[in-house]
């Protein structure tokens, strides 16, 4: 036998025993029911990640919905692009810019809180809808890192939403007790970041 038939057997034994391994998972893997997400950490890509998960959601037929609860501007390619597949799909997608700005643009704590307290009972329609495939809430996390919602009763709403509806909350900093309520939780890490060297949010990345 040859040194290359060689290792490509031994590569042909690891793939079979590797196949078996992710075959078994994938039959014990049998619960179906809606899912909470967190997209976490200081790393870019929190929300971006969410988004995308918005297009996949509406190309199985979901509806969704997006709340946002910091970010204050309307200019972003996300919620355009997003606003032009409502009007080719009406229904599949609910786009609500509820902020008012990061709260060191504001400069005003109470109307930040108020801001996030209506984005909440906005949110709270959504997680009561069984219409609705898909909530994303995004920089979600802020209200509690700020003081501006309790974490009992979000939770207590997350737990009580449709069996069949998918949540994805974004941001950083997520408490623990939303982390332990979690089915998956991602923690972006990171490692560089071009603002850091001078270079200016960019539009089609950033926004």
């Amino acid at each position: 036998m040859s040194e290359e038939q060689g290792r490509e057997d031994r590569h042909n034994t690891r793939m079979q025993r590797k196949k078996a391994v992710v075959d078994e998972k994938i039959a014990a893997a049998q619960v179906e029911r809606g899912v909470l997400v967190i997209n976490t950490g200081n790393g870019k890509g929190k929300s971006s990640s969410a988004f995308g998960v918005v297009a996949r959601a509406i190309g199985h037929g979901m509806k969704v919905a997006v709340i946002q609860f910091v970010k204050g501007r309307s200019d972003t390619g996300e919620e355009d692009f997003y606003r032009r597949v409502a009007e080719w799909m009406p229904g599949s997608v609910s786009w609500h810019v509820s902020g008012e700005g990061f709260t060191w643009e504001t400069q005003d704590s109470s109307r930040d809180a108020a801001a996030a307290r209506a984005a909440w009972e906005l949110a709270r329609n959504y997680l009561a809808d069984p219409g609705i495939g898909l909530v994303v809430l995004d920089e979600f996390t802020y209200a509690f890192k700020y003081g501006w919602l309790d974490v009992a009763p979000v939770l207590a709403a997350l737990a009580g939403r449709p069996p069949m509806q998918h949540v994805i909350i974004t941001g950083r900093g997520a408490p623990e007790a939303l982390i332990a309520a979690a089915d998956t939780v991602t923690d972006m890490t990171l490692i560089k970041h071009a603002f850091k060297a001078g270079v200016k949010a960019m539009p089609g990345l950033e926004w």
